[in-house]
């Protein structure tokens, strides 16, 4: 018969030191798997709605307008440093080869497959992502989002859904113009200052850049519009504990909003171009 002895003093007490971290650990863990539900349902119901009248037409153009023009710059800008360093840094590595004619290629597909997309979902993220969270937020510690629902307007359909189509829209068009002004600086670095071939540089992206290159960036671009509007409309949505609690989502928004763009863009390019 096996007799069980209880623990020791200095075995208790290891266990009641360490059973706090591990609750924390425990609560923290179900806390967030229980707001990635919230989350999935919160965003769902707003693009289920966004088939459904009345159709905010005033509040969809003025979320076209915040996303689109307002992300504009920044994203021209962007695109065309982004494009110019991406040339120089290739003229450099191809020259030791004696290989510059892969010069605009390589630049063209990378923009258009990867650094468009992206660098569009992480500009937007940290500019319309953390408007989105700030507005929503404010509204919902102002308790304005509570009076809307007094007077029996879905927030979500007044609020969300138009944030979320707006930004799934314009994502691809900004990620289209940060590619194309990419490519303005790349040439402009690689012709201008590096010295390499015109003809060559714009000969080759026409034959190995297809159409489905620049579709499927969009595509990615599309997604990340979705995931980074409905992260930071979520994060606005659910705010609480005054100002602090607006700071706080809008950084969560923020930094969530830009992890997803990067671990997306792995999945999705491993389907589209593997």
């Amino acid at each position: 018969m096996t007799v069980v002895r209880p623990p020791s003093k200095a075995g208790a007490s290891i266990l009641a030191s360490v059973r706090p971290f591990i609750e924390g650990v425990g609560q923290r863990t179900i806390g967030a798997i229980e707001g990635v539900g919230l989350w999935g349902l919160v965003t769902l119901r707003a693009l289920l709605m966004a088939f459904k009248p009345p159709f905010r037409i005033r509040v969809f153009f003025e979320a076209l307008e915040d996303v689109g023009v307002g992300s504009l710059g920044i994203v021209l800008l962007t695109g065309v440093f982004a494009g110019a360093v991406f040339s120089l840094q290739s003229v450099a590595a191809f020259r030791l080869f004696d290989a510059e004619s892969l010069v605009g290629t390589t630049v063209a597909l990378t923009l258009s497959r990867e650094l468009g997309p992206v660098l569009t979902g992480l500009m937007v993220a940290g500019r319309s992502g953390s408007s989105m969270a700030t507005t929503l937020g404010t509204m919902r510690v102002t308790e304005q989002i509570d009076a809307m629902e007094v007077m029996a307007v879905d927030a979500v359909h007044y609020l969300i859904t138009p944030r979320i189509v707006a930004s799934i829209l314009m994502l691809p068009l900004l990620a289209i113009l940060f590619t194309f002004v990419g490519m303005v600086g790349a040439y402009g670095v690689a012709v201008g200052m590096m010295g390499v071939d015109p003809g060559m540089f714009v000969g080759n992206i026409q034959v190995m850049v297809l159409p489905s290159d620049i579709t499927n960036g969009a595509i990615k671009a599309a997604v990340f519009g979705l995931a980074v509007s409905a992260i930071g409309c979520y994060k606005g949505y659910t705010a609480s504990g005054g100002a602090k609690g607006v700071g706080e989502a809008t950084t969560s928004a923020v930094v969530l909003g830009s992890v997803a763009v990067l671990v997306l863009n792995y999945f999705l390019t491993s389907i589209m171009f593997m």
